[in-house]
């Protein structure tokens, strides 16, 4: 190879001094440009965490519940849809089913049996469901009354078995009735609690067989301490029954003879010394205001004000007074509305169905009161109340037992009945 002349490679220092400048005034470029867009980027990631600071702790809590809820449900779904069913032997997944049981139970008692028998968590017996129900673990008390509480054929074997789950022996009555009424809450319906309250009087009967002469006797007697353990310990009853009243409410009902007075003593002395406990997972106390209402459920109620806006309220109908809550765990009523002048009829309204409104008979406003905005107990204003019932059904259900309410209490009449019965029976019932 023919060497390079001088006179070029003369040139060589230049020549690679102008390659270097021309590459780093490049690079310069690419270090400029890379710059830029840091400092875009940075301004962008700035702004973000300075949108992001005005978020305010509720706004992240609500965005935390709502998507802790949306796993709930897509659990749910998921089971529900066959998600667990190439696997449900695990003792994770069966325990996982039970309590989404136990939640559809407290929601919707038949639903709930029904799913965890279709699960093979319970077996379709009344003994089993019965078991279920006694042990009680997980579930609201207020549900398991309401399934007991069933005229159904199954509903009512269930009712027996679990009445034959408690061991009254050598108890004094009051004591199992404390043992009986802590185990569910008594339902609403006057039907529900007599068949209820006669699998308990045969129970204890059968087990302490010489104490009564029959098993109405022991009926009337345990309704006698529910109301006297209302009477005594509710603070709006103002005059508190002596125990010679209490002696003389009972006389006669033990086969038409009177029972022993130092036994009727006692039990007004435990009363008296230890009200009930009864259980307030509703917030519903039945041995006070609400014991034994006349009817109970969810209608609409159209608001009173300018705009008719229709919500959602729990009514309870007792005492010739009609409660209405928002929930059925509230401890107070939103509003009360005495059946005093009151008529009921059925209506017609074009934005709901099976509507019934109360109005006054010959006054302007129907004279009731509510609790506003800020806990107030206000007067009310209406010249109407007017609801909405999910059935045609429903609607007259309610309407027959407001007219009651407003002449009479039927429970008062059933025991009354039972009580003239208790006077005449004259067959020893053993259970």
């Amino acid at each position: 190879m023919s060497s390079i002349p001088y006179k070029f490679t003369a040139f060589f220092p230049l020549v690679t001094k102008m390659l270097f400048c021309v590459f780093a005034i490049y690079l310069l470029g690419l270090l400029s440009h890379f710059y830029g867009m840091c400092r875009s980027l940075l301004g962008l990631l700035l702004s973000c965490f300075s949108l992001a600071g005005t978020y305010n702790v509720k706004q992240i809590q609500t965005k935390q519940l709502k998507d802790e809820l949306g796993e709930v449900v897509a659990e749910m779904e998921a089971m529900e849809g066959g998600g667990l069913a190439a696997d449900d032997s695990k003792p994770s997944n069966k325990a996982k089913q039970t309590s989404i049981g136990r939640k559809k139970f407290n929601m919707d008692p038949k639903k709930g049996i029904e799913y965890l028998i279709e699960h093979g968590l319970l077996t379709a017996s009344p003994d089993d469901v019965a078991q279920f129900l006694y042990k009680g673990e997980g579930l609201n008390k207020t549900a398991i009354g309401d399934y007991l509480g069933e005229r159904h054929d199954f509903n009512e074997r269930v009712l027996r078995a679990f009445v034959e789950l408690h061991d009254f022996t050598d108890l004094i009555l009051v004591q199992a009735l404390r043992q009986f009424l802590w185990s569910f809450r008594l339902p609403g319906e006057a039907q529900k609690i007599d068949r209820m309250m006669e699998c308990f009087a045969q129970r204890y009967c059968q087990l302490n067989t010489n104490i009564f002469t029959n098993t109405d006797t022991c009926y009337v007697l345990s309704f006698a301490i529910i109301m006297l353990n209302t009477s005594l310990h509710n603070p709006s009853v103002k005059d508190k029954p002596s125990v010679d009243q209490f002696i003389n409410m009972n006389r006669g009902i033990n086969n038409g003879g009177d029972l022993p007075r130092e036994l009727l003593v006692s039990l007004y002395e435990s009363i008296k010394t230890e009200p009930f406990k009864i259980p307030e997972d509703d917030g519903n106390d039945l041995m006070h205001t609400f014991f034994n209402p006349d009817k109970e459920g969810w209608l609409w109620k159209q608001a009173g004000g300018r705009y008719k806006s229709w919500k959602r309220r729990w009514f309870i109908l007792n005492d010739n007074c009609l409660y209405y809550f928002e929930y059925t765990t509230d401890k107070e009523p939103r509003g009360i509305i005495p059946l005093e002048n009151i008529q009921v009829r059925e209506v017609q309204d074009r934005n709901k169905p099976h509507c019934f409104e109360l109005y006054a008979a010959g006054s302007e406003f129907i004279k009731a009161c509510k609790t506003d905005s800020e806990g107030k107990v206000v007067e009310g204003k209406h010249t109407v109340y007017r609801m909405s019932a999910a059935t045609n059904e429903e609607k007259d259900e309610w309407i027959k037992c407001v007219r009651q309410s407003i002449s009479h209490n039927p429970f008062y009449d059933m025991l009354a009945a039972r009580k003239k019965k208790a006077q005449k029976t004259n067959v020893h019932s053993k259970g």
